[in-house]
């Protein structure tokens, strides 16, 4: 189960920072760009580091407040809740 959950992220987290890289290829073009909401739900559903290390590469969505402080939060609120899962799991295995 580990071993998916980790190529899960791998994967989320990678397909988030293209995306991020997509559309600031956008932006430059002039071309039709991915929603706010398109670029932080993969954020949401674990790809948070590859949204703020997408932010940083390409410098893209650096001085949106939604950016600026809400993937920092996402990142912050995902550790807490791993935190979390990993305290019940070692509780749990532990009896």
């Amino acid at each position: 189960m580990t071993k998916y959950i980790l190529i899960y992220l791998l994967a989320i987290n990678l397909i988030t920072f293209i995306v991020y890289g997509i559309d600031k290829l956008k932006a430059r073009k002039g071309w039709w760009r991915i929603s706010e909401t398109q670029l932080l739900l993969p954020a949401i559903l674990g790809g948070s580091i590859g949204a703020w290390i997408g932010m940083k590469v390409w410098h893209h969505k650096t001085q949106h407040k939604k950016f600026k402080y809400g993937v920092p939060a996402i990142i912050i609120l995902q550790l807490v809740l791993a935190g979390y899962v990993l305290y019940l799991y070692l509780t749990n295995n532990n009896r």
